[in-house]
């Protein structure tokens, strides 16, 4: 994995063309990066001089940033009418230039990227050595090329991909070209791909986001589709290649909204945008939150499932559930959801959360449930056409606009934001979740003016040098804690864990030293005197305690003020420590808290 972009059309900068694209997949995370084209050929006279040029790909590979990288024109590739690119991120095999995509055939004539893991690849590679084939990588990727250089010795280049496809085992998307063909071939079963139609010129990628530029008529390959770009699109279904009707979409968003603007990066472009998330929600999404909220009430058994941030939304929700609605709601982290679907059936729903709509360990178990024990499924996706809002019977849109950083901001505050709405609609009370909404917009524009901004710079300067941070919470502060601490940790490189604030005395206090900073979260509402309460027994051990919330209190040594707006506390809580964190990232010289080391935005493999 992890950014795939193609090209195939009228301009001759085809490889031009695909490295800004992958500069505009850079978000999703990689380690490496390459692009293979295939040399224009300009006249009879240099078709002769040149003839085995036009039969070999011209790759180049780098494992450093893409940053403002120039292809070398040794390479020719400003001089093509067709490429593909890559920008990896580690699975099998280093980061090396070996490793990284395109791969190729022996005779440098089949170019291949792909994304997600072919499970069966040792067997493959061990019968493809068998006849000969030399590899040149570590990688599952390269058994790719070798399988249609032997196929096609006995079938054209799209039924070569076609049947290589149906061997491979897992969750993968390939996309493959073939330099006698003028043509790109893609196929997919789990992994995303998005096909761009142009004026004269085709596209396909891993997500839209490196198409919007070009053009916003798209088709979402479903699983088990495969693609075949030239003068036209063919769209056909897997194994047997049956032809299929495309279906041509609208992106609804426009390029310049993924721009960064007057922000340095995207993370804080993306916070500030925070208080039109919440407004939007609270404006726009009133219906869908009904339906909802009607699908809650008329399940027999109800689970929500969702990773990282989202893992977060989702307990976050059960606690809104309960209180608001008094509706019992079940959550689970979207790996271990296969582990517990012994429970689910034909009447049950699954409510997957996630920002992408197209994590791996989401998708596989709601698959499961979806189709073996007939489950029902309405999604909380912020991206229209991914995998789990195609797949889903219900959809609910976040509409937090796109994301580019990889750390989730207003994508995880426009999830507790539906779910708080959605509670309050299922208890009738929908206009008073509305206005909570809205007092937590204008809460947050306050968090962003100077004044807080300022103070949080200087918190920052204070913790940059902690070995250790702690966040606490109670109640709906809790998985409030655990989103505070998956920032720290992801964005600021800095090690941090949330707790409930009752765990501290069954072993967490063990860890606090002198100094040791603690974050507690303190909403004004049943938990505050318990969490004070905790609060106090680690100051007591030395901690260095930071207060977030409605009221000061003598334990807090640094306080920074939240309104109260009930259940909607949580916003501004999670904003604040959302600009901390940032601040924290800043002060140690982290080069850019939009990638993460490690990371990638959206996670394809398990």
């Amino acid at each position: 994995m992890c950014g795939i972009f193609a090209y195939i059309g009228k301009r001759a900068i085809a490889g031009q063309i695909v490295l800004d694209g992958l500069k505009l997949l850079e978000y999703r995370g990689y380690d490496s990066w390459g692009i293979a084209a295939k040399p224009r050929i300009k006249n009879a006279e240099s078709r002769i001089k040149d003839e085995k040029k036009i039969t070999e790909f011209i790759v180049e590979k780098h494992t450093e940033k893409i940053g403002n990288a120039l292809l070398n024109s040794k390479f020719l590739i400003h001089d093509s009418h067709l490429a593909i690119g890559h920008t990896r991120w580690a699975t099998h095999g280093g980061v090396t230039e070996a490793n990284a995509h395109p791969h190729l055939d022996c005779s440098r004539t089949i170019a291949v990227v792909h994304n997600g893991i072919i499970e069966n690849f040792v067997e493959l590679k061990k019968e493809l050595v068998k006849k000969g084939h030399i590899f040149l990588s570590e990688t599952d990727t390269e058994v790719i090329p070798h399988l249609i250089e032997e196929n096609l010795k006995t079938r054209d280049f799209a039924n070569s991909v076609r049947n290589v496809f149906n061997t491979l085992h897992g969750m993968n998307a390939i996309v493959v070209a073939y330099a006698p063909s003028p043509e790109i071939i893609a196929a997919k079963t789990g992994s995303p791909l998005v096909v761009g139609i142009g004026d004269g010129e085709l596209f396909i990628a891993s997500d839209a986001a490196g198409i919007a530029k070009h053009t916003k008529n798209v088709i979402f390959l479903e699983d088990n589709q495969m693609v075949i770009l030239g003068k036209d699109v063919q769209l056909l279904s897997l194994p047997k290649g049956e032809k299929i009707q495309p279906k041509i979409q609208k992106l609804d968003w426009d390029f310049e909204d993924a721009q960064k603007g007057k922000y340095a990066h995207f993370f804080m472009k993306e916070v500030a945008e925070q208080p039109r998330v919440l407004e939007t929600i609270a404006t726009h999404s009133l219906e869908d939150t009904k339906k909802f909220a009607d699908l809650i009430e008329n399940a027999y058994g109800t689970f929500m499932l969702g990773c990282g941030s989202a893992s977060y939304a989702g307990i976050a929700g059960t606690y809104f559930f309960s209180s608001i609605a008094k509706k019992h709601v079940n959550f689970a982290i979207g790996s271990e959801f296969t582990y517990i679907e012994d429970y689910v059936g034909d009447k049950t729903l699954v409510i997957p959360i996630s920002q992408s709509g197209e994590s791996i360990d989401v998708i596989e178990p709601v698959m499961k449930a979806q189709k073996e024990k007939g489950a029902q499924i309405a999604a909380i996706v912020n991206v229209l056409g991914s995998t789990l809002y195609r797949q889903a019977n219900f959809k609910m849109l976040l509409n937090a606009g796109q994301e580019k950083s990889v750390c989730a901001t207003k994508s995880f505050i426009a999830m507790i934001a539906t779910l708080l709405l959605t509670a309050y609609t299922l208890a009738k009370k929908q206009e008073e979740g509305r206005a909570l909404l809205l007092r937590a917009a204008l809460n947050v524009k306050e968090l962003l003016e100077d004044s807080t901004t300022a103070h949080i710079k200087k918190l920052a300067q204070k913790l940059k040098n902690a070995q250790h941070i702690y966040v606490i919470g109670r109640g709906l502060s809790y998985p409030a804690a655990l989103e505070a601490t998956l920032k720290i940790k992801e964005t600021a490189c800095l090690h941090a864990e949330g707790f409930a604030g009752g765990e501290l005395k069954h072993g967490v206090i063990a860890l606090i030293e002198k100094g040791t900073p603690c974050i507690v979260f303190a909403p004004n509402d049943e938990t505050y005197e318990e969490i004070i309460s905790n609060a106090q027994e680690v100051k007591a051990r030395g901690g260095f305690i930071i207060g977030i919330g409605p009221k000061n209190n003598g334990v807090f040594e640094e306080w920074i003020e939240t309104a109260d707006i009930k259940e909607a506390t949580m916003i501004p809580q999670i904003v604040v420590s959302q600009l901390l964190t940032y601040e924290l990232a800043i002060a140690r010289g982290i080069a850019d808290p939009d990638k993460p080391r490690n990371l990638a935005k959206s996670v394809t493999v398990k």
